[in-house]
């Protein structure tokens, strides 16, 4: 609770990632994020087998976009991306830059949309996530492996996806691999910073939506997941406290975990970098699934 002693605009200043990048201004950063995104979508839409906008849910934010490798096996992994945004930015519009280097290697990659703030809020937002992968598990049946991977907001969802009583559906996903890049696995410090306008969290709905809360929860539900939480050089202090710390209860509890320090990164390019097949990361991702 060190960050209780923190002024707000300090808060502030730690939650806001693209005010601590190593290679260009706060609104540059994010400017060239989006469009960075944007241009791995659209190159991995040039190359992939697409399946666009398949509905998981009856909302209409609740679709996902499929990219195919254009082999004729059955057996193939699967990862589900989870974009970041501060749970109020981006879509799988931007989501599909991945499948650019996975494609090549016979990895279906599915993107994720969810209700945004302010239509959408945490506790529906996490269970729009939830539902996304038990649609895909009964829609790809057949695949060798699942895999998640998600971004900032992002990482924070999929850590609330390893931390699903999944008693409460239909099916129990085996998640094989989880990458949680650059997350926030903590909400109560967001909840004063302007981060929580939109959301309108209350401390009790950001406990209850914090996976440092569901430590045993997710060691129940996926204990044979091999999980790697990953963190840039250039993050602020508090987002790499946060991974850190997180990464410690994992281990603590005997979770198949691993930190990722990642050089020469910032908050933005150390998941940008995952549409180039010879990034570390995309070659420890291969490598999870069997694919290196």
């Amino acid at each position: 609770m060190h960050w209780t002693k923190m002024k707000k605009d300090e808060l502030e200043l730690q939650y806001s990632p693209s005010r601590w990048s190593h290679r260009m201004s706060a609104d540059e950063v994010i400017k060239a994020h989006e469009r960075a995104l944007k241009e791995g979508t659209d190159k991995a839409r040039a190359l992939a087998q697409t399946l666009l906008n398949v509905p998981y849910g009856e909302g209409d934010g609740e679709k996902l976009d499929v990219y195919i490798p254009s082999t004729n096996s059955l057996d193939m992994p699967l990862v589900i991306y989870i974009h970041g945004g501060y749970w109020q930015f981006l879509s799988k519009e931007e989501s599909g830059f991945m499948a650019v280097p996975l494609v090549s290697k016979g990895v279906v990659v599915v993107a994720v949309d969810y209700d945004i703030a302010p239509k959408g809020n945490m506790d529906l937002i996490v269970s729009q996530v939830r539902k996304s992968v038990v649609s895909v598990v009964q829609q790809y049946s057949h695949i060798s492996g699942l895999f998640i991977c998600g971004h900032s907001a992002g990482a924070h969802l999929a850590a609330m996806v390893l931390s699903t009583d999944w008693s409460q559906y239909s099916i129990t996903p085996q998640i094989k691999g989880a990458f949680l890049v650059s997350g926030i696995y903590d909400l109560l410090p967001i909840v004063s910073t302007y981060v929580n306008e939109p959301l309108k969290m209350t401390e009790e709905v950001a406990i209850r939506n914090s996976p440092t809360t569901l430590i045993q929860q997710l060691k129940s539900s996926s204990s044979g997941c091999h999980i790697v939480v990953a963190v840039a050089e250039h993050d602020s202090p508090e987002f790499r406290l946060q991974s850190e710390e997180y990464y410690k209860m994992l281990e603590a509890s005997g979770l198949n975990v691993m930190l990722e320090n990642v050089p020469n990164t910032d908050h933005f390019n150390i998941i940008e970098l995952l549409v180039d097949e010879e990034y570390h990361l995309t070659k420890l991702l291969l490598k999870m699934m069997g694919k290196c």
